[in-house]
């Protein structure tokens, strides 16, 4: 069957990202969250990178607007699921929510229906180990912000079907992404290596090598990286790099992945990156 409906659950950062690429792509999506504020958040954060698009040339003024009328808030979980035929969670990073969230999905989904998880580093095994088909759960990794990163990592897991891999690669590529294949392994591809990255930057800030700024400039200018590491870490909050390296540390038993002192010192004093206006920048709009 065709995919034509995309429920994407969240609408935050991340959701309503997935949301907006999906709806580009032309399919008919369904943004839930708890409560009509959050999803009006997430609109409104749409509406403001196709504006953004359109100023730049990059987006045309009628793909804005049918990119928006395409998008439809719920907040009914099962009603936002019935009639879906991808559904891609964009929940916190954590196993146990992730499986309630699917549990319920699985049992108000239509049967065909694909589930994918947004993961950037929890075993989509163990997600798709609490459903009663663990077939059709697989991993779609966006990257944040979705809708300017082309990037999209796929991955499998140990009860994966072939099929239901080929529904995620499809979509990944109807929504102008280029999908990566992975297996179900700690960090996947892109996490583990980018994270390695990250933490050693923050090593060498916590060693008085370099400045954040002139560690950021060495990979930008030096490697063509389009955003250092640190800025990164800024942008994709503090607390989730650090439960990450955490996670890997643990899985993997590398002492690549274990967090830096200043890392853990730095989120247990609210310093989480933009989200809360100071992180190795500051951020003073965001406050």
């Amino acid at each position: 069957m065709e995919t034509q409906r995309v429920t994407v659950l969240g609408a935050g950062t991340m959701g309503r990202g997935i949301a907006q690429v999906a709806a580009a792509g032309g399919f008919d999506v369904v943004l839930r969250d708890v409560d009509h504020a959050a999803i009006e958040r997430g609109l409104a954060g749409i509406r403001q990178n196709l504006d953004v698009g359109v100023q730049k040339g990059k987006v045309a003024p009628a793909a804005r607007d049918a990119t928006l009328a395409r998008i439809l808030p719920e907040t009914d979980p099962r009603k936002a699921v019935s009639a879906a035929d991808l559904v891609i969670e964009a929940v916190p990073e954590d196993l146990k929510l992730k499986q309630d969230v699917f549990r319920d999905v699985e049992a108000a989904a239509p049967e065909h229906a694909v589930l994918a998880t947004n993961t950037s580093s929890l075993s989509v095994s163990a997600i798709s180990s609490a459903l009663k088909r663990p077939g059709r759960v697989v991993g779609m990794h966006f990257f944040n912000p979705p809708h300017l990163l082309k990037l999209l990592e796929v991955f499998r897991g140990d009860r994966t079907a072939p099929e239901t891999l080929a529904v995620a690669v499809a979509a990944a590529r109807r929504m102008g992404k280029e999908p990566i294949v992975v297996k179900d392994s700690p960090g996947f591809a892109s996490s583990r290596l980018g994270l390695v990255l990250g933490l050693e930057a923050i090593r060498m800030v916590e060693a008085g090598v370099a400045s954040a700024e002139d560690i950021d400039k060495a990979m930008e200018l030096g490697y063509n990286h389009p955003m250092g590491p640190l800025k990164l870490t800024d942008l994709v909050g503090l607390d989730v790099r650090l439960a990450i390296a955490k996670y890997l540390h643990q899985e993997l038993a590398s002492e690549a992945f274990r967090p830096p002192a200043l890392l853990e010192r730095m989120v247990a004093e609210g310093r989480l990156g933009r989200k809360t206006g100071q992180g190795f920048y500051a951020y003073p709009d965001q406050r």
